[in-house]
This record gives C-alpha cells, sequence and structure tokens, in this order.
C-alpha cells in the first residue's frame, strides 16, 4: 500500500474509532488517546489527521450526517422497504444512529441539521404515501422524536425488555416493535377526530 493510501486508512479508522467511542461516551468522555488506541494507531496519528478533538469530531459529524442520508436514500429506493430489516442495518446504521444522538445531545448543530432533515424526509414520504395527517410537520417530527427515543433512552429500554438493544437480537427485537408502534392503530379515526375537536375549543 502506498503512503496517501495508507493515510486514508488510516484516517478512516481513526474516524470510525472516534464515532464508535463518542457514541458510548459522549465527546468530553472519549479522550484523543483512547480513539488513538481504538483505532490501533498513536495519539500523534489522530492529531496529524485532525489536528484537534473538536476538529475530529466535526469530521464524525460531517461523515454521521452524509452516511445516513445516504443509506436512508438507499432503503427507500423505488418504494422498496425491505432494506429497513433491523437484523440488516445493525451493523451498517446502529453505531452511527448512536453517535447522531449523542452528538445532538452533546450540542452540535451538524446533528441537529440532520434530524430536520429527517423530519423533512419524513414530512415528503407520508405525503408520498398519500397520508394525510392533520399536522404533516407535527406528525413527521413526532415520528422522527420517537425513532431518536429509543437511544436517548437505550439503557431503561434494555431494562424494560430484558435484553440489549446495543446487540443485533436486541436492535431487531425493537426495530420490530417500532413496526408495529407505527402500524398498528392505538385509537380509531373516530376517536382521534373527537380529541382533535376538544383541543381546537381549548
Amino acid at each position: 500500500m502506498d503512503r496517501a493510501a495508507e493515510d486514508l486508512t488510516a484516517r478512516a479508522r481513526i474516524r470510525d474509532a472516534a464515532i464508535r467511542l463518542f457514541g458510548e461516551r459522549g465527546i468530553e468522555g472519549a479522550s484523543i488517546r483512547d480513539i488513538a488506541a481504538e483505532a490501533g494507531v498513536s495519539s500523534g496519528l489522530v492529531r496529524h489527521h485532525f489536528g484537534s478533538k473538536e476538529a475530529l469530531r466535526d469530521a464524525c459529524d460531517r461523515y454521521a450526517k452524509d452516511r445516513m442520508l445516504q443509506i436512508g436514500a438507499e432503503l427507500t429506493q423505488d418504494g422498496d422497504l425491505t432494506g429497513l430489516d433491523p437484523l440488516v442495518l445493525h451493523p451498517i446504521a446502529f453505531p452511527l444512529q448512536l453517535y447522531i444522538v449523542r452528538s445532538m445531545m452533546d450540542g452540535s448543530e451538524t446533528a441537529t441539521a440532520l434530524f430536520l432533515e429527517g423530519v423533512d424526509a419524513v414530512e415528503e414520504w407520508a405525503s408520498g404515501y398519500g397520508i394525510k395527517p392533520k399536522d404533516p410537520r407535527g406528525y413527521a417530527a413526532a415520528l422522527a422524536a420517537i425513532k431518536l427515543s429509543v437511544f436517548i433512552l437505550r439503557d431503561q429500554v434494555s431494562k424494560a425488555l430484558g435484553e440489549d438493544i446495543t446487540t443485533p437480537a436486541g436492535y431487531n427485537r425493537i426495530g420490530q416493535a417500532l413496526m408495529e408502534v407505527f402500524t398498528i392503530p392505538l385509537i380509531s379515526p373516530e376517536q382521534i377526530e373527537k380529541l382533535q375537536q376538544r383541543s381546537e375549543e381549548k
């Protein structure tokens, strides 16, 4: 491998290691030394490629955002949703999802922008499938937030299930449960209409 290719490979390993550790521990909880050890490189090489932990975090934010948008486009291409199988998604998307949630909680503008783009995508998807909620934007924001909340509350959800949702089996289980939440109505259209009428009266 030539030097340029080796540098690119090292840079990707560092970025991927940072995404894993930042996602697990938060930005403050993962040091340059920790990331270097996880990537199998020296701390000096991390600084050579990224300069500082803040610059590394920015690079991770951009990569995670771009990669998740790419994954979303690939999975929903031509209306085929078979790629949404949690067992297929886990090794590809889970580390990025965990990282984005943690980064968002740590105040990343890039991660917040990705959430807003996700809301836009849900709103567009719902319209394309003929789903017509009374408040399309509110519907899209609620749906996107529900999906993210699983990762924010992953420790509590794992305890409730008696199964770690960071594992492929646990991720599959909660993914299947979310699909049922999204497809099994909790109340009838008539009940929804009555609740909306009462809300408008107030």
